[in-house]
């Protein structure tokens, strides 16, 4: 074989920070053995994987289109490593979920798969649609679970749960008398909204399709609790997700603004890449999902 597993560890380390130093770091390895390792890789096969841009290395098209199967290849390896060890844990998993569901949804099932699996190593990365995409796009997650819907034929795209978006108010406002918001009304009420790149942005926006150049939009904020407490200190109206809106109905702090004539209806999805190795530890959280569908 023209090429050794520590070498392509090296290709990984690099591609994922941009670094050669940062990526020896991460290998416990010098510098300059590190950078050996890559240049030996490349010139076994007489080709250049990164760009070099001043102190960074930048992937070219030809790395990028050798990440992916490298990434499987090491993973498949460590697999291998840990039967050969007998040690079937489930290792590390990376996790990513947008807003609504990593605060509502994710650190539930991240406490119930670590007590069916108390050996393994679970990080849960919470962030936008756009950021959480991207990530696993690049193999900084292993699974993303997201509210928006995105088309990106390297990744394997599966519907997980259905959810819909509430529009709600302050108990003193105007449009918190029970009765059916009509669209002037949703026109010229003050919003304050989650940030554009965000999946429950993109729901509002589909469904005020038709109003959105006439709102009145006052701010707009990438955290839910924010936007909750910007609604309930009288700034405007909202909407989000019914999932993050539960509690505070049975309470009362908030109110539901009736819309019938608005659809707020979307889906959840999971998101892997489609080169990604499915892991033990990746396969039983696969299986938590299932058991959670609606």
């Amino acid at each position: 074989m023209r090429y050794t597993l520590r070498q392509l560890e090296v290709f990984i380390a690099i591609a994922q920070s941009g670094n050669l130093t940062r990526a020896a770091d991460h290998l416990a390895m010098s510098q300059s053995a590190a950078s050996s390792a890559l240049k030996d890789l490349e010139s076994q096969f007489d080709l250049k994987l990164f760009d070099r841009v001043g102190k960074r290395l930048q992937l070219n098209e030809q790395g990028r289109l050798l990440l992916p199967e490298a990434m499987a290849l090491a993973e498949q390896a460590m697999a291998l490593q840990n039967k050969l060890l007998q040690h079937q844990g489930t290792g590390k998993l990376r996790v990513g979920a947008t807003l609504t569901i990593g605060n509502y949804l994710a650190v539930r099932m991240v406490a119930d798969y670590m007590q069916q699996h108390p050996e393994a190593e679970v990080t849960l990365t919470v962030d936008n649609t756009e950021h959480i995409v991207n990530k696993v796009l690049n193999f900084e997650l292993d699974i993303g679970l997201i509210e928006g819907e995105i088309n990106q034929p390297e990744l394997d795209i599966r519907r997980w749960q259905t959810d819909e978006l509430v529009v709600f108010c302050h108990p003193s406002h105007p449009l918190a008398q029970g009765e059916q918001a009509e669209d002037n009304q949703l026109q010229q009420a003050r919003w304050i909204l989650r940030e554009e790149g965000s999946g429950t942005r993109q729901a509002f926006d589909r469904g005020m399709y038709g109003l959105l150049p006439h709102l009145n939009i006052a701010m707009e904020l990438e955290h839910t609790e924010a936007i909750k407490r910007a609604v309930q200190a009288g700034l405007g109206i909202s909407c989000l997700s019914r999932i993050a809106l539960q509690d505070n109905f049975r309470r009362g702090d908030l109110c539901e603004v009736s819309t019938p004539q608005r659809d707020f209806g979307r889906n959840l999805y999971i998101v892997l890449h489609k080169k990604k190795f499915r892991t033990a530890g990746l396969t039983a959280w696969l299986t938590l999902c299932d058991a959670a569908l609606d």
